[in-house]
């Protein structure tokens, strides 16, 4: 069964390839990343915007390589809450050739102000975690959420969660999910 990431990223594709493997052991899976454009800016600024990146990102995945089992689309953001601290989650997009669909939003966390300042000015997470952590491509390792947590959970083990709640309608295809 193949499955087509829409991104070249291998934390998120090896995070859906795990996904899958666990949702569906006597499967075998064969996944394959491809760059496909979120259509919401580099660094999304809210909820509602990341949950877009991420259903285009499966939708141009899918029209791309309409002959793959599943696609799935990746897309973490921030949000600045009222209270001015800044949160972050991703969301997940799958969807099948046939046009079934599931969806799920990892944990939400949030950012040190060091951070939340600098992602503010226009920097995308990735670099300002980066700058504020003096490391090197963390979006592509362990990410935010591993520098944060000092790598208790690195991001791949953050999407894998999310990865497996939005194969929950591919599991239980006699229950009907909006």
């Amino acid at each position: 069964m193949q499955i087509v990431v829409a991104s070249t990223n291998p934390v998120k594709m090896n995070a859906s390839l795990l996904g899958f493997q666990q949702m569906f052991p006597a499967q075998t899976w064969e996944v394959q990343g491809l760059s496909v454009p979120s259509l919401v800016r580099d660094q999304p600024l809210s909820d509602a915007e990341t949950l877009l990146g991420a259903t285009n990102r499966a939708h141009g995945a899918r029209q791309a390589r309409p002959t793959a089992d599943f696609y799935v689309g990746i897309e973490g953001g921030v949000e600045q809450l009222a209270d001015g601290t800044m949160s972050v989650a991703a969301w997940v997009v799958v969807l099948n050739r046939d046009g079934l669909h599931g969806k799920s939003k990892t944990g939400t966390y949030f950012l040190p102000l060091e951070v939340s300042r600098l992602v503010e000015s226009g920097l995308e997470l990735g670099e300002a975690d980066d700058r504020v952590f003096g490391g090197e491509n963390t979006k592509q390792k362990n990410g935010s959420v591993g520098l944060l947590t000092g790598d208790v959970l690195d991001r791949q083990g953050y999407y894998i969660s999310a990865v497996i709640m939005a194969l929950i309608p591919f599991k239980n295809p006699h229950l009907t999910f909006g």
